[in-house]
């Protein structure tokens, strides 16, 4: 006998099959409804960790945005009108030497209301965080296809 037919509801035989045949069919309904929402449920509090390429091209692309927006933002716009275009190319195997050049450009800026500014200093942790992410980190993982650094001083981000 089916053991969803074996509540209080159902014990007279007179309403046994009605009973059986809804409880089968709420039993699928309740089945469907868990399988098509596990898989949501899973996901959101524990998203799947990106990989060392996926998260060091993330940054870069970030970093390239954000070193664009400081020579256009008002605060920083005189200050940073030196500093070079700077473009994050992951694959390029001149990008830790740009970075260790762009860090020390703005850690030189000349003016100091610019060096403290929050853009900035956020702007430089986050390449020493990317630089510790690809030389230490990541340090297998990565394949450097170009050696090529003209074409990190040449190309700067469009967005």
């Amino acid at each position: 006998m089916n053991t969803a037919c074996l509540n209080l509801q159902c014990i007279n035989a007179v309403h046994r099959e009605q009973c059986c045949s809804q409880g089968a069919g709420s039993m699928i309904a309740h089945t469907s409804l868990v399988l098509v929402l596990m898989p949501v449920v899973w996901a959101q509090p524990f998203p799947i960790p990106p990989t060392c390429y996926t998260k060091v091209l993330n940054m870069g692309k970030e970093i390239t945005q954000r070193a664009a927006e400081i020579k256009k933002d008002h605060d920083t716009f005189r200050c940073a009108a030196h500093l070079p275009d700077l473009y994050i190319d992951i694959h390029n195997a001149c990008v830790m030497s740009t970075m260790n050049t762009y860090l020390s450009l703005l850690g030189g800026m000349r003016e100091r209301r610019c060096s403290y500014n929050t853009k900035v200093q956020s702007l430089s942790s986050m390449i020493r965080q990317l630089y510790i992410i690809i030389s230490q980190k990541c340090h297998g993982d990565l394949v450097f296809t170009y050696d090529n650094c003209e074409a990190l001083q040449r190309r700067g981000w469009r967005g």
